[in-house]
This record gives C-alpha cells, structure tokens and sequence, in this order.
C-alpha cells in the first residue's frame, strides 16, 4: 500500500479510502489510485487485515445440500451481490436443516472469522438452530421464520399466492385449489396463507389444502386426484415442479390445460415458458433478495444493528398461456 501511495502521490491512508470505496475523495485522485493499483499490481493482503481486525472479507453462508430452484437460485444471487461488494462467500451445506447441522456449519464458519453469517433457514427446525448462534455474531436469515426477532429478508410469499388467485377468479373460476409445498416450510405456509385470503376476500369456497412436496412426481400424484374431479377447474400450485406434475396428470385423464383446467406455478423456473402449455407462475427477484440481505449484513458490520431488520421483496406474476376462463 505504502508503493501504491508514493506511485500515485497520495497518503496510505488515501489508498485504503479507495480501496474501501469510501465517498470522501476526489474522482481524480480516485482514478490516479486506481492506475498506480493497476500499475503495480496491487493486492490487498486479507490475512493481514484479518490479523489486524479479527475479521476477513469472508462472508459465511448455511444452505442445504440442495437443488431446488429457489434456495439454489438465492445462493447464486447472493455470491454474486456479494462479490460485487468485494466479499468472497464461504458455503457450509448441510444434509439436513436440523439444530445440530445448522449449529455445526456456523461454528465452522466463525472458526474462518468470517465477517458474518447467512443462513438461508426455510424451514422450522432450522429457525429453531438460530437461538444458538452466540449474540453479537452479525448474522441474516433467508426465507426464515418471520415471528422471530432476527434479522431476515424474503420473497412476500403471501403476496405472490395472492396475486395468482386472485387472477384465476378474475377469470370466472368460482373457487381455486391449492397443491402446497411441505408444511414445515415457511414458504410453503406463506404462500397458503395468500391462497386463502384471495379466497376469502372474493367470498369463493376454500376447498381442503393437497399437501404434496416440492417434486414434480409429488405433483403428478396430486394432480391424478384433481384430475378425477370435475369440479376442478383452477389450481394453483406452490412451485412449477409440482405445476409440471400436474399438467401430466391432467393430460393423462385428457383434461386440456386451460381449456378444461387453469394452472399457476410459483418460482418461474428456466422451463416454465417451454412447458405444453407454457406455464402462468410468480416470479421472485431473487437478485433483490440478495441485495437486502447483503444491506442488512453491512449495517450490522458498520454499527451493530439495522433500521428495518425484516424485510420483504415482492414477487411478479407472469402471464402465459396456462389461466383461462372456466368452461362454459
């Protein structure tokens, strides 16, 4: 840093101003930092400043071992808001979201001295895990349980199921049936909630919840039931797994999607627009997710707490071709 400084004419301390992005300095000498940085091919040494300040420009994150779309698609938006910020991430999976796991990865974790911590906690045994976590340990859920005290950031589940029933009244059908995700998950539960409030504010029946998984063989067991029942002619489904499931199950029975029966998924997976017929589903701003939560973790860092520690990120529904009115 000292090389940097006398190459470019300014204090050392200048130099760490620009390379911590710090507003108070002039564009000029901002940019002759930056050239002298290039010239010398500088790299801050992050063992020494985690030798000086006890923490790293590591951020540690607890996530299950897991494909699903949306924990999957939020750690990949994370990693990327955070290395933008200038933070590498250090990813500690679990098999399972039990207390035990959870608690062991954030002990890993802080043995890294990682600056903070964030666990993308969906479900309640691992919102239970977070009672462990020492106080004072800058820390952000995703997705977790919004009774909790905590700092947390997640998709208006509630909203987004809102929107989609909403829409399928709006269309004509005189009630929707729900096909849930597991039900110890919060976004699971969310998204029921939205489901029967649009019911209930448009005075439409409620019909019993079919509680499946988050897999398409889940859905496709559900959908050979609704798909025997001819009073079914609008579902909402809790992910587009399950939509897909559905959609075989109703093709099987030769129930046509929408003509027969109205279909809305959640998650917008990459798929969704090239399904028979291209799927109406919610999306979530998983990239805004990421931001917050990487916002929440830099206040705690600066001062130790934040202004708003529950946040939320609306979803959009997306129309295509799978919502009709119901037939005549």
């Amino acid at each position: 840093m000292t090389d940097v400084a006398r190459l470019a004419g300014v204090s050392h301390q200048t130099v760490s101003r620009v390379l911590n992005n710090h507003p108070n300095v002039r564009e000029q000498t901002r940019l002759r930092v930056q050239a002298a940085i290039k010239e010398l091919d500088y790299r801050p040494n992050r063992a020494a400043r985690a030798l000086v300040t006890g923490k790293t420009q590591l951020i540690g994150v607890v996530a299950q071992n897991s494909t699903l779309y949306g924990p999957a698609s939020l750690l990949s938006a994370f990693e990327e808001a955070a290395r933008e910020a200038g933070f590498a991430v250090s990813v500690g999976r679990v098999k399972v979201l039990d207390r035990d796991s959870i608690a062991a990865a954030v002990e890993r974790h802080r043995d890294q001295r990682v600056a903070g911590i964030v666990v993308i906690a969906p479900t309640s045994s691992a919102a239970d895990a977070l009672a462990d976590v020492p106080a004072g340990v800058p820390l952000v859920t995703v997705d977790g349980d919004p009774e909790r005290p905590t700092p947390l950031v997640t998709v208006d589940q509630a909203a987004g199921a809102f929107d989609a029933t909403s829409h399928l009244l709006e269309e004509g059908h005189k009630t929707v049936w729900h096909v849930s995700g597991p039900a110890d998950w919060f976004d699971a539960a969310g998204r029921v909630a939205g489901w029967r409030r649009a019911l209930e504010n448009m005075g439409a029946e409620v019909p019993p919840v079919v509680t499946a998984d988050w897999s398409a063989a889940s859905g496709y067991r559900a959908g050979q039931m609704l798909a025997r029942m001819p009073e079914v002619t609008a579902v909402f489904c809790s992910n587009d797994h399950l939509a897909l499931g559905l959609l075989r199950a109703l093709s099987e029975r030769g129930r046509r999607v929408p003509h027969d029966v109205s279909v809305i998924g959640f998650d917008d997976v990459p798929e969704a627009a090239y399904f028979i017929p291209p799927l109406t589903t919610v999306r979530p701003d998983f990239a805004a997710v990421a931001r917050e939560t990487l916002g929440l973790l830099l206040e705690q860092l600066s001062d130790g707490e934040t202004a708003r520690p529950q946040r939320t990120v609306a979803p959009l529904l997306v129309l295509r071709d799978s919502v009709a009115p119901p037939p005549a």
